[in-house]
């Protein structure tokens, strides 16, 4: 159930909402665990008892961190049995087929269907273990309290990753952080209409143009095509994952939960460093704190140092999927960074901004050429396409993948990933202030919540006549 469905939209977050400011306080963390547990069983109902699973592991063995004098056996433990349960459902089947490709039949492929938000509150868990062992936080003492922390349907299903010490503040139904005013719960309505906004007008607008280019092998693909297509790829990816991340924000302020911002405008980047201190931060904080610092961070040789950060990206590629475009994506990040520590980063900040800013934009967006190719052959394809600039088959133009009207709202995503907000950083303000907006503003969210509504209910009326017929 994406939170711009139809179901989500007009049945679940009204019906969630009523039951929760109806009944008392005392018993609102109940209430929201229930919800929440309902919105992954909505997904699978082996998928929330999986979920169900972990979090009383997770909360269990907290409590047994926090007493036990020698610590490391038990977090170790812990850490490896949510990591099995990744491994099982993300990685198994993976695993299995690129054994299989050097030996034919040796393993039989393992590929359940992946829990819903499974990776997202499998790291959130090992997060409050390692917390909890270090002595950062105490263990949490009700389990409604932490199941909401951990399983929030807010941030479960795609983030942000959320720390317990950043929460616990407002994880008390009853604790003045929970309470929520006229212009707090106002801020709410306008992050998520912004983000469904995100979502249904240009994400989802976008993806047509990627899907129509990526539907035929990139060999037969002219160039100019290629590079529309995966621009447009690149802008449908911010637009998706930073349009959830607001309307997570967004959910989490109905309910009096304060949610880490995700993203922030990452395309400004003048280095892929600062890409990734945009980009997803929930994701790249949880890296730092829990791969990168423990390995050794920077506090170490230089060539220790891009040890520790091809690790970490090759770990981040194998969060994003498990492919071997994945693991390839992940390496080339890694291998970027290490060359920003080895001089080129020293080098960038002394050219113009725009150099860097133009250097930084055409390797994220090689890069997501892999990322978003169907596999890492067809990935390579493209490039090779691109770089020879080939003609493609006939009749393969431009105009056959997008008409003038994406070709338009490609043009608005590109001004507004950041440039238009960078040069009138008053609308940057008027978006992240928390108070209730003004007149215009109001009506201006008011034509955008009309809008992404009639495209939500759109695709859903088309849905229904593809199954009826």
């Amino acid at each position: 159930m994406a939170f711009s469905s139809v179901q989500f939209l007009f049945i679940f977050l009204p019906l969630s909402l009523a039951v929760y400011w109806l009944l008392p306080k005392a018993l609102r963390n109940g209430a929201l665990g229930a919800f929440s547990l309902l919105f992954f069983a909505w997904a699978g109902l082996k998928g929330a008892a999986i979920l169900l699973a972990l979090a009383a592991i997770t909360w269990l063995g907290g409590l047994l961190l926090e007493k036990l004098p020698r610590k490391k056996p038990l977090l170790i433990l812990l850490i490896a049995a949510h990591l099995a349960v990744l491994a099982a459902f993300k990685y198994a089947g993976f695993a299995a087929r690129s054994i299989n490709a050097l030996v034919p039949d040796l393993l039989p492929v393992f590929a359940p269907a992946l829990p819903l938000g499974v990776s997202f509150y499998v790291f959130t868990a090992i997060g409050y273990l390692a917390d909890v062992s270090c002595g950062k936080v105490a263990a949490a003492r009700s389990p409604f309290r932490f199941f909401v922390f951990l399983a929030f349907f807010g941030h479960g299903p795609s983030g942000p990753i959320v720390r317990y010490d950043q929460q616990l503040p407002c994880l008390d139904a009853k604790a003045a952080e929970r309470q929520v005013s006229l212009d707090r719960f106002c801020y709410g309505i306008k992050r998520f209409v912004l983000g469904l906004a995100k979502k249904a007008i240009i994400a989802d607008q976008l993806a047509l143009i990627y899907s129509r280019v990526t539907s035929v092998p990139a060999a037969t693909v002219p160039a100019p095509a290629l590079v529309l297509g995966y621009l447009a790829y690149m802008m449908q990816l911010y637009f998706d994952f930073s349009g959830y991340s607001d309307m997570a924000i967004g959910i989490g302020s109905f309910f009096g939960l304060e949610l880490p911002e995700n993203f922030n405008y990452p395309y400004l980047s003048c280095s892929v460093g600062e890409y990734w201190r945009r980009w997803h931060m929930s994701l790249s904080g949880w890296f730092r704190d829990y791969v990168y610092i423990p390995l050794g961070g920077s506090r170490c040789s230089l060539a220790k140092n891009c040890r520790n950060l091809l690790i970490v990206f090759l770990l981040t590629g194998l969060w994003h999927g498990a492919a071997w475009q994945y693991v390839a994506f992940g390496l080339l990040h890694g291998v970027l960074l290490c060359l920003e520590r080895l001089g080129l980063r020293k080098f960038l900040q002394r050219i113009p901004s725009f150099f860097a800013h133009a250097y930084t934009l055409v390797v994220l967006w090689f890069t997501l050429i892999i990322f978003g190719a169907h596999g890492l052959a067809e990935g390579l394809a493209a490039w090779k396409g691109i770089l020879s600039w080939q003609s493609g088959a006939q009749g393969y133009t431009a105009a056959a993948f997008a008409d003038t009207k994406l070709m338009v709202l490609l043009a608005a995503s590109l001004l507004l990933c950041g440039p238009l907000q960078a040069c009138f950083p008053r609308l940057k303000k008027a978006l992240y202030a928390k108070e209730a907006p003004g007149l215009p503003g109001m009506v201006g969210l008011l034509v955008l919540l009309f809008l992404s509504l009639m495209r939500v209910t759109a695709g859903t009326y088309s849905a229904f006549i593809y199954f009826q017929f």
